[in-house]
C-alpha cells in the first residue's frame, strides 16, 4: 500500500500554515501552535524543509519560517522527497543497476513506468491545491490522469 508517513503528513500541515501566512515570516512556536503539532516536532520538520529548500528561516527577534517559493510554484512531488526521500516503488525505480534480478527481471519496466506515472500526477498538484483544493479538483480526475498516463 502506498502511504504517507504521519511525519510528513505534519510536515504538509506546516507548509499549509505558511502558505496561509502569505509571505510572512512564523515562529517555530506559531507554527506549532497553528497546527497542533509538538514545538519538537515542528522544529524538525522545519528544519528538514530548510534543509530541501522549501522553507526559509531568518534569525532574530523578527525571524521566523516562511515558504521559499509561492505555494503555487511547490509541487506535491517536492514535498514527498523533501519529507520521505527519493519516490521509488521498487528497488530498480530509485536507480537501476541496484538490483541482482534485474537483468532477467520480467516486471521492472511496468514499475518504473507505474513510478513515472504517478511522480507526473504529483508535478501537477500544487501546496495551493492541498491547501486549499480548487473547486474541480478532485481525485477521481486524478485517477483518470493516472490510468491516461499509463496508457502512453
Amino acid at each position: 500500500m502506498l502511504r504517507v508517513s504521519r511525519l510528513t503528513d505534519y510536515g504538509t500541515m506546516i507548509l499549509g500554515c505558511l502558505a496561509q501566512a502569505g509571505g510572512a515570516s512564523l515562529s517555530a512556536k506559531r507554527i506549532a501552535q497553528a497546527t497542533q503539532l509538538k514545538l519538537p516536532t515542528a522544529q524538525k520538520l522545519l528544519k528538514q524543509l530548510a534543509g530541501r529548500g522549501l522553507v526559509q528561516s531568518e534569525r532574530g527577534a523578527l525571524g521566523g519560517y516562511r515558504l521559499a517559493r509561492p505555494a503555487g510554484n511547490i509541487n506535491a512531488a517536492e514535498i514527498l522527497e523533501a519529507l520521505e526521500g527519493p519516490m521509488a516503488l521498487t528497488e530498480c525505480c530509485h536507480s537501476e543497476g541496484q538490483c541482482e534480478l534485474e537483468s532477467f527481471c520480467s516486471v521492472g519496466t511496468a514499475w518504473r513506468q507505474i513510478n513515472r506515472a504517478i511522480r507526473g500526477a504529483l508535478t501537477e498538484v500544487t501546496l495551493s491545491d492541498l491547501h486549499r483544493p480548487p473547486s474541480g479538483f478532485q481525485a477521481p480526475r486524478l485517477a483518470a490522469d493516472l490510468s491516461a498516463r499509463m496508457a502512453r
